[in-house]
């Protein structure tokens, strides 16, 4: 799956354009690498997202296309950084 569309499937980001943009300007890294937003995730990948004044570290625990609002926190499990709302 795409990183963009597993940010917002996951709720990681809400909207799919916004993911893009995030990625886009390098703030997003996977497997300490930066990553483009067609950057291929799998399971066990580490995603690191760079906000102004704090970062997000979470490994990916499941691929899914669609996924209930509910459930979307079971894709992943944050390894450091806030919790996502």
């Amino acid at each position: 799956m795409r990183l963009d569309k597993y940010l917002k499937v996951s709720r990681i980001i809400k909207r799919r354009t916004v993911a893009k943009e995030v990625c886009d300007t390098g703030r997003v890294l996977v497997n300490g690498k930066a990553a483009k937003p067609s950057t291929d995730i799998k399971l066990s990948d580490i995603i690191e997202i760079q906000y102004a004044s704090y970062s997000i570290k979470a490994e990916v625990t499941d691929i899914s296309e669609h996924i209930g609002k509910d459930q979307a926190k079971n894709m992943y499990k944050i390894i450091s950084g806030k919790e996502i709302e």
